[in-house]
């Protein structure tokens, strides 16, 4: 093998293994995001489901208000 072959392949390899850095950093930024994202969102559904289970204590502890009796007919009546 001559020298420039080698020289051309291990150019290549090079730009191989540059190529897979940049993805695995990609790919670790993008994991990143997503394991922020699903922080997020599980932070979100834990206050609506506190604010359901106060909504729902309230409603319990006054019945009429959730009564439809009670509530002034619609404007087209």
């Amino acid at each position: 093998m001559n020298a420039d072959a080698s020289e051309q392949r291990f150019i290549d390899l090079e730009m191989r293994l540059a190529f897979q850095e940049r993805a695995l950093q990609d790919l670790s930024d993008a994991l990143a995001a997503a394991r922020d994202e699903e922080s997020r969102n599980a932070l979100l559904l834990h206050r609506a489901l506190e604010e359901l289970r106060h909504l729902r204590s309230a409603m319990a502890a006054s019945p009429v208000a959730g009564d439809a009796a009670s509530e002034p007919p619609p404007p087209h009546y």
